[in-house]
């Protein structure tokens, strides 16, 4: 008597255990979720500076500020009304510059650097900067900090997330062919 019951309880175990074994399913993670956020928080940030550097504006009434296409703005110190050529890539040009904040503090005292146009790692406001300029001209550039350093600063001076002010002069263009204009 035993062995049957044996016998039906091994053969109820071995048909239930026949079943397909179904496999299990991947938790979903909501990325999607996670990068609405980042820019949510992105644009929150972008907004309370541009209010900060609007309030600059408004505080310094000694110069004319113009919104440029590539996220920054210029003020000119001196204009060259003459000269129609502004550097392209590749054309190597001299520049001297300096980088502060807002209100002035300094980050870089004033510096020459050669740079080839479009070719060369520099801060992305000031590349952009760079080819609207001609020969002689200073311009004053106020730089968000997503067209500067972004969220990881430069590893030295300048801080996460910060505003740039870059007072710029383009000193020589030589061009891609070392024709000096």
């Amino acid at each position: 008597m035993k062995s049957k019951l044996y016998i039906i309880c091994v053969m109820i175990l071995g048909f239930g255990g026949c079943k397909e074994l179904e496999p299990r399913r991947p938790k979903q993670h909501s990325i999607t979720n996670f990068y609405k956020e980042v820019i949510a928080q992105n644009k929150k940030l972008n907004a309370l500076e541009t209010e900060k550097i609007k309030s600059y504006f408004k505080q310094d009434t000694l110069n004319t500020y113009h919104s440029s296409a590539h996220g920054f703005w210029y003020s000119y110190q001196s204009k060259d009304t003459v000269s129609i050529y502004s550097p392209g890539k590749g054309d190597v040009v001299k520049v001297r510059y300096n980088i502060t904040k807002l209100n002035n503090d300094s980050f870089y005292d004033y510096q020459t650097k050669d740079y080839i146009v479009d070719k060369e790692d520099f801060i992305p406001g000031l590349q952009e900067g760079i080819k609207l300029m001609k020969k002689g001209e200073t311009i004053t550039f106020v730089i968000p900090s997503y067209r500067a350093y972004g969220v990881t600063g430069d590893g030295h001076k300048v801080g996460m997330n910060q505003t740039l002010k870059s007072t710029l002069t383009l000193i020589e263009i030589k061009k891609l062919n070392n024709e000096s204009k």
